[in-house]
């Protein structure tokens, strides 16, 4: 049984209220932007009111302990917090593709998902609509969810925001995009990217720990971190990993990620406008390990 389950229904109705109130001003990410999108402004997310989904379906291609042998029911929000120049989703994050949805047509997806038998429901790029989740959620509930919540994210995360999902989201999978702020500013315009990312990925540790998977190989619970390798070092592995062994814990479950490949504005940027290396994803796994870290390198 998923820990949203386990919570009080008003606890739960509350937690989405208070969220849909912080959109009169908009402080969900931590660019607090101001935008009144309750009355439909939109704000750096490039989102307003109500949730807009570019697709959802059961998923084989993500990290194995999520795939299980029915897929992770993925939930592709549209638009996104951060403004990453290589994003190979950037038709759904930048340029907007996807459709409104209401909270019950949200709801209706979850429980689509769930009995085509997917493992999880995972919201792909969730940041910016926890309002309208925490909403669609308690329909959902309603209609019979029960399988867990995984919150896929950027790692751009405010602590605040996060704290209205404890309890609530049972996997928590933010990548760690960066080493350092200069290149989290230049090619996510993500200004204090470290700090932000640091501060977030341990409160989802705080909330669930480890990553924990059961007899069949599916995860249950915890946290999985993505960390994608880019050409010439330029997502700073080594400070990246670092902080996970030191600062989170050495079982720590990371997915160092290969497939980088110039896209969207990538190739304005002359050291992004190649693919990695063999080697260079070969010295992050190294990294990784002389690092401590052991769980998930290389899937």
């Amino acid at each position: 049984m998923a820990s949203y389950n386990d919570m009080p229904p008003e606890t739960l109705l509350e937690r989405a209220q208070l969220a849909l109130s912080r959109l009169e001003s908009c402080d969900i990410c931590p660019r607090s932007c101001g935008a009144n999108r309750l009355e439909g402004e939109f704000g750096y997310c490039r989102s307003g009111r109500i949730a807009k989904v570019s697709s959802f379906t059961p998923h084989f291609g993500e990290e194995t302990p999520l795939v299980g042998a029915h897929g992770s029911g993925t939930i592709f929000m549209t638009g996104c917090n951060l403004a990453c120049v290589f994003c190979q989703n950037y038709d759904i994050s930048q340029l907007g593709e996807g459709r409104e949805v209401s909270a019950k047509k949200l709801a209706e997806m979850m429980i689509c998902l769930q009995k085509g038998g997917c493992h999880n429901i995972n919201f792909v790029t969730p940041t910016h609509f926890v309002p309208q989740i925490l909403e669609a959620l308690v329909e959902a509930r309603n209609m019979g969810l029960s399988v867990p919540l995984v919150y896929n994210s950027g790692g751009y995360d405010s602590v605040e925001t996060l704290q209205l999902l404890d309890g609530i989201f049972d996997i928590y999978m933010p990548d760690a995009k960066y080493g350092t702020d200069s290149a989290a500013k230049k090619y996510s315009d993500a200004p204090d990217y470290t700090k932000i990312m640091t501060a977030a990925i341990l409160e989802m540790h705080r909330q669930v720990g480890p990553l924990e998977i059961d007899e069949e190989g599916v995860a249950v619970r915890g946290l999985l971190v993505r960390h994608l390798v880019l050409p010439e070092n330029l997502a700073g592995t080594a400070e990246v990993v670092r902080f996970l062994a030191e600062e989170v814990s050495p079982e720590t479950y990371l997915n160092v990620m290969a497939q980088y490949h110039p896209c969207h504005k990538a190739y304005n940027y002359p050291e992004l406008s190649r693919p990695i290396t063999l080697q260079e994803y070969a010295d992050a796994v190294n990294l990784a390990r002389a690092a401590g870290l052991g769980r998930g390198l290389g899937i």
